[in-house]
């Protein structure tokens, strides 16, 4: 679980860098590379993203045949 942790402290650093700063500061810039850098990882290692992001909200349509967690949807 160390990668899963890593992935996820990196994820919300720069969530919280990106909101503070925006998206054009270097800061914010470099914990995004980090944070895919340690999702990479972790997903090389063997997890899948529901270990990085589990499903805390049930949305509509998530258990739909077809849709898996690593799909991106528009709204």
């Amino acid at each position: 679980m160390p990668l899963i942790r890593a992935a996820r402290t990196a994820q919300h650093l720069a969530v919280r860098a990106l909101t503070a700063h925006g998206l054009a500061h270097p800061l914010t810039l470099a914990l995004l590379a980090a944070a895919s850098t340690a999702a990479a990882r972790a997903w090389e290692a063997g997890h899948q993203v529901t270990d990085i992001h589990p499903n805390t909200v049930s949305s509509p349509g998530a258990n739909s045949p077809g849709c898996s967690a690593h799909t991106l949807r528009s709204p």
